[in-house]
């Protein structure tokens, strides 16, 4: 088979699984959305999965982003793209991520957060705010502290020019099924929390962002709506040598 091909042979997988498992489940079909991650993937193999009708997308480094950006939306401008920034933030990379994503999945503090609204342009749409969480608890990861989720989920929530969404998690990698449940379930319960405390303000707190190739499953099982899948979509990764670390 070619690259396009194999692409939609990966995607027919794709959706069969994410199908199988909402009904497993007793999920509705329009529960749970699919985020292709296209992180490290060209430009092409994006277009690629837009012509099979994927039009969500996530980024986690900038500099790689911006010009697949432009290229994707001057190759197809009839399609509504919907970019999502779901990588570490620096603080001096605020402004262009605010200028250029529909979503940041990846807000874990309060000076991320301001800034984001501070250089949000008034022209667009606010900005869609997913808050993650470090739900295992590991120095190598981004994210706020379960304790803390809840006061960040306050203040992000009176920030003009963001929309608070929900909540965004990457548990500690394990084949456990249920340890992969055990940490969704944490996530989850976090998530219905901030959505309690805050049910009385204006919002929309409906996304629970959590799930990826080797773990879709479980998190579909525990309430995710949103499932970020990037491999087993797209393919293995290679990260040249010259992929800047952060983003």
């Amino acid at each position: 088979m070619n690259g396009k091909s194999i692409i939609q042979a990966r995607h027919a997988g794709l959706i069969a699984r994410i199908k199988t498992a909402r009904l497993s489940y007793g999920r509705n079909p329009a529960d749970v959305q699919l985020l292709a991650v296209s992180k490290t993937f060209d430009a092409q193999s994006i277009l690629q999965v837009t012509d099979l009708g994927q039009t969500a997308f996530g980024e986690s480094y900038l500099q790689e982003a911006l010009p697949k950006i432009e290229t994707c939306v001057m190759a197809r401008p009839e399609i509504p793209f919907e970019w999502h920034f779901i990588g570490p933030i620096q603080s001096n990379k605020t402004r262009p991520i605010a200028e250029h994503f529909h979503w940041v999945q990846s807000v874990d503090r309060d000076k991320i957060a301001r800034r984001l609204s501070e250089q949000r342009p008034e022209g667009l749409k606010p900005l869609n705010i997913c808050l993650q969480m470090n739900v295992s608890a590991e120095d190598s990861k981004s994210g706020c502290p379960p304790g803390q989720a809840l006061e960040l989920a306050r203040l992000i929530a009176t920030l003009p020019r963001l929309k608070l969404r929900g909540l965004m998690a990457i548990p500690a990698p394990t084949e456990r099924i249920e340890l992969q449940r055990e940490q969704f379930a944490r996530v989850r319960a976090v998530y219905e929390n901030i959505r309690n405390a805050l049910r009385d303000e204006d919002l929309t707190f409906d996304t629970l962002s959590m799930g990826m190739s080797d773990d879709l499953e479980s998190a579909i099982a525990e309430g995710s709506t949103m499932v970020r899948v990037g491999s087993a979509l797209f393919g293995q990764r290679s990260y040249p040598a010259s992929q800047m670390s952060k983003p």
